[in-house]
């Protein structure tokens, strides 16, 4: 095994413990916090958490044993549904993304509104429309038997064997359209939403601006520190909101682009891409599913405080029975002391 191999190896597995780890926190919240299920934005969440469980539990052990065996980890049958599976999972993801960027723009942009604009029924049909939409591209990939394993990946996934040459630009138009009704489409829908909110946001922040710079102004005898203090959180403010949507689109960008343009260059018959490269997208493709509950769950504060209660309690119950056995065995050891004085 060569360097870059156990390296390849290594990052899948790291990957898919802490997806799992990681969504599996997030559905844990949702089982024990009301208010998170009372959120809209929750079933959003949900459908690209368990999207991220799957892509966690049959795809990234697949393309494990593809780089480890350095051929197709199991037949044909299995193989296809893999492939199936991946179209479906990955696209429904990533329109998971962009209802939940659509979400957050109606809520910043149309606070008032965003009650009438947004309800679970809405959301259950935007969920049912991603689900169509995926199933849409996986289908036809399985009807024209265009799934299988591509040593370029090291995974069973969209590809067209040699000997099918003949139905190249049919498979080129197939894989075009779905990465342009996917990757591009849900790019533009954040990109969109995103700059809205971040001109919402940047208004407000002028506005709380002045109304400090005023105060500041009429506040003569305030000390200089607090004047420093006021001024770096007035500085902190401005720059949040465009960390935050810096995260979202970066993230997006950054995981999925590689892949996503391997995948159209290689329609080109001159081109050949290299085999490490290919399972380096692939880890990069698969690293988003990781790092969606960071994204969009785990570094807020109505999720952390929900995961800390539960660690908690959790703490509190193993202290409990720690202390219940510990006074057991005490118990134990007396009545044998009892029993060795009296014989």
């Amino acid at each position: 095994m060569s360097i870059p191999e156990f390296l390849l190896e290594v990052s899948i597995v790291v990957i898919s413990v802490v997806s799992l780890l990681t969504n599996m926190s997030v559905l844990l919240c949702f089982t024990q916090s009301a208010e998170l299920r009372s959120h809209v934005p929750g079933i959003f969440v949900l459908n690209l958490s368990f999207s991220n469980i799957l892509l966690t539990v049959i795809n990234m052990p697949a393309t494990f044993l593809g780089v480890a065996k350095s051929a197709k980890p199991f037949g044909d049958l299995f193989c296809n549904a893999v492939s199936f599976s991946e179209t479906f999972i990955t696209t429904n993801a990533m329109l998971s993304m962009a209802a939940l960027s659509m979400d957050r723009w109606i809520a910043v942009v149309f606070p008032l509104s965003y009650s009438s604009k947004m309800r679970y029924r809405d959301a259950l049909l935007i969920v049912a429309y991603s689900w169509l939409h995926s199933l849409t591209f996986s289908l036809t990939q399985l009807m024209m038997d265009w799934g299988g394993y591509s040593h370029t990946y090291a995974s069973c996934t969209v590809h067209l064997d040699a000997e099918e040459a003949s139905q190249l630009t049919a498979y080129a138009t197939f894989t075009a359209l779905f990465h342009c009704s996917s990757f591009a489409l849900c790019l533009l829908v954040l990109c969109f939403a995103y700059m809205k909110v971040l001109r919402v946001a940047r208004s407000h922040c002028k506005r709380i601006d002045v109304i400090t710079v005023q105060t500041l102004l009429l506040l003569v005898d305030i000390h200089p520190s607090v004047k420093e203090r006021c001024l770096a959180q007035q500085k902190k403010r401005r720059q949040r909101a465009s960390k935050k949507i810096c995260i979202f689109i970066g993230s997006f960008i950054l995981c999925f682009s590689p892949y996503v343009v391997t995948r159209l260059v290689e329609l080109l018959p001159s081109v050949h891409i290299p085999r490490y490269w290919g399972i380096a997208t692939k880890c990069l493709f698969y690293a988003k599913a990781s790092s969606d509950p960071f994204v969009y769950c785990l570094l807020r504060q109505q999720y952390r405080k929900v995961l800390v209660s539960i660690i908690s309690r959790f703490m509190r119950k193993d202290q409990y029975f720690m202390s219940i056995h510990s006074t057991s065995s005490t118990l134990d050891t007396t009545d044998d002391n009892c029993i060795a004085r009296i014989t």
